[in-house]
């Protein structure tokens, strides 16, 4: 008997070990989804949650999307602040990503290179950014949420040379806070402002055809 209560005991050890290393069998004594958990579950809220009290500084977060999403800098021809075609491109993704969050507000850095005197230098990097605030106004985004009154002028190049650099005839958009008084800020709806692209691309499109609005005005 004791031989016997020694083997039914070493395979249950055995069957208990199958278990454990199985992940298909494994879910049946763990948390439901924990199959598909990857290490992630519950990050959403806590997420949310540090973002609320202060924790995590959610306009960082989304300056970092902004920079990586999309290219934040557009270059000046030599004592130029007219907008060339590869930067309009530029800006008008720049619109795009803008236009996702009502919530934010942008701030448009001007530079220049290190050709001329610093007073001169302000004033161009100052005409640069109000030029890329107009194109973005132009592309329906409020100006209320856009600022131009900041410039480095030549005090921050990339590339340090006394002569002519494009590099260094820049601007540089960036994520610099939130909309006052935005109904979306204050509610805690991280997901929804995160990932409202993503629910909208869920919204089926209606494939109604034939009557149109038009076709309900009154016979004159």
């Amino acid at each position: 008997m004791i031989r016997i209560s020694l083997a039914l005991a070493s395979l249950g050890l055995i069957g208990a070990c199958s278990v454990s290393n199985d992940p298909t069998t494994r879910q049946f004594y763990e948390e439901a989804g924990s199959i598909t958990d990857n290490g992630d579950f519950g990050n959403a809220t806590m997420n949310n949650t540090q973002i609320m009290n202060g924790e995590k500084a959610y306009v960082y977060d989304l300056s970092k999307r902004f920079a990586d999403e999309v290219t934040s800098t557009v270059t000046f021809a030599f004592n130029s602040a007219t907008l060339e075609p590869a930067a309009i491109n530029t800006l008008r993704e720049q619109a795009n990503f803008i236009r996702q969050f009502p919530e934010l507000t942008f701030r448009v850095y001007g530079h220049t290179d290190l050709v001329g005197s610093q007073a001169y230098n302000k004033a161009l990097g100052l005409r640069r950014a109000q030029a890329v605030v107009r194109f973005l106004a132009s592309q329906g985004i409020s100006t209320s949420r856009l600022e131009a009154v900041v410039s480095y002028g030549e005090q921050q190049p990339l590339i340090f040379t006394e002569t002519r650099e494009r590099r260094n005839r820049r601007t540089v958009t960036e994520v610099s806070g939130w909309v006052a008084g935005h109904p979306t800020v204050l509610d805690g709806r991280y997901a929804e402002v995160i990932y409202r692209d993503y629910v909208r691309s869920a919204e089926p499109r209606s494939t109604l055809t034939g009557i149109t609005g038009g076709d309900f005005r009154p016979d004159s």
